[in-house]
């Protein structure tokens, strides 16, 4: 009998993915999601029982009771269901903390008793903070950068002596340094991840995604990806908007290739020692900045150039880029879409309908 996977928040837009890659590669696949009006459409269901062979459970991974009934024969779980995005202000820090930190808690609780050993967990660049710089001969990480010099346009962060730090590919031993509520909650979910590894024997890969982007990414949410605001505007016939001076650099990666890091993942967790916990980061290994990212889908959907606001956002982080050398050689992932031909299939991919519509 082929293996099952549960995948927590398969109706979304990385789920989705992984649910497809997963059912592709021989997998049973079992889903999860709350399907929450004001995150998905009101087909989501349909969209989910579309896909031969997967099969839907719709409840919170926050219910003790619906979670002990989706493990039943689960070989391992990989969770993606989380809220998303820097938030739009404190008022959203219990929802971040009830969907992400509360429910992951309840899930690996409901592991430990079903004896479900393997995990694959979605995690985010965002748990590095700033980044990793170098400042001369040294590799620091930079303070949070202060209202005032934002508002001066002064977006690069600062040594001590008050020059500009350069940006550094970080890895996954640097210590993580969040920096708002998401950021929070999602390195709260690593953690805890850890302990239930520890006290349990279980098996975690903990992947920290960068800058996804791809069909069916989200629309018209203030959490949606940077991606997906372009794309929308570019469709209404608007420049796109770029914060700051467009030079924050990111590194985008094409979600088939997070599916694929996830069925890696899933894999390497059947092979290693029981307790092992593993952080990989996903990405291209391309750095882009958001400027280029802009102006490359204006391209190529025949629209108007990028527009510079010099806006900003507290919380952002202004340059973050990583190594994925552990992840292509602990589990044999390679990236398989190329920054050019991702962005041009994403400039007529479809999109998922906004939230709360067919």
């Amino acid at each position: 009998m082929a293996p099952r996977m549960l995948v927590t928040g398969g109706a979304g837009f990385i789920g989705g993915a992984v649910v497809t890659a997963a059912l592709a590669a021989g997998w049973q696949v079992r889903v999860l999601d709350s399907l929450r009006p004001d995150v998905h459409a009101s087909d989501s269901y349909d969209a989910v029982m579309e896909t031969p062979g997967a099969e839907l459970v719709v409840g919170d991974v926050g219910d003790r009771r619906v979670v002990d009934r989706c493990l039943h024969e689960v070989d391992v779980v990989c969770h993606q269901a989380a809220k998303v995005g820097l938030g739009v202000d404190i008022s959203d820090a219990p929802d971040y903390v009830a969907s992400n930190s509360l429910a992951t808690a309840v899930l690996l609780a409901a592991m430990r008793d079903a004896q479900v050993g393997r995990l694959v967990m979605a995690s985010s660049m965002v748990v590095y903070g700033e980044g990793l710089y170098r400042d001369g001969d040294r590799l620091v990480a930079a303070p949070p950068r202060a209202r005032e010099a934002l508002e001066a346009g002064r977006f690069e962060p600062t040594s001590s002596s008050g020059e500009p730090l350069e940006p550094a590919l970080i890895d996954e031993d640097r210590a993580c340094d969040p920096r708002n509520v998401y950021a929070a909650t999602k390195y709260e979910q690593e953690l805890l991840a850890r302990d239930w590894a520890r006290s349990t024997g279980g098996r975690a890969a903990l992947l920290r995604y960068h800058n996804v982007y791809g069909p069916r990414m989200p629309q018209g949410t203030p959490y949606a990806g940077v991606a997906s605001l372009f794309r929308s505007a570019l469709e209404r016939g608007e420049a796109p908007r770029v914060f700051e001076d467009g030079r924050q650099r990111r590194d985008f990666v094409h979600v088939r290739d997070v599916a694929g890091a996830n069925l890696a993942a899933a894999d390497w967790t059947a092979g290693v020692d029981a307790g092992t916990v593993r952080a990989f980061n996903v990405a291209s290994g391309e750095v882009h900045t958001i400027g280029e990212f802009a102006a490359a889908l204006a391209q190529a959907m025949g629209g108007p150039a990028p527009v510079v606001t010099g806006e900003f956002r507290m919380g952002d982080v202004r340059h973050i880029t990583a190594s994925s050398a552990r992840i292509r050689a602990e589990l044999g992932w390679r990236p398989q879409v190329p920054f050019d031909a991702g962005v041009r299939e994403f400039a007529s991919a479809a999109l998922r309908p906004p939230a709360g519509r067919p």
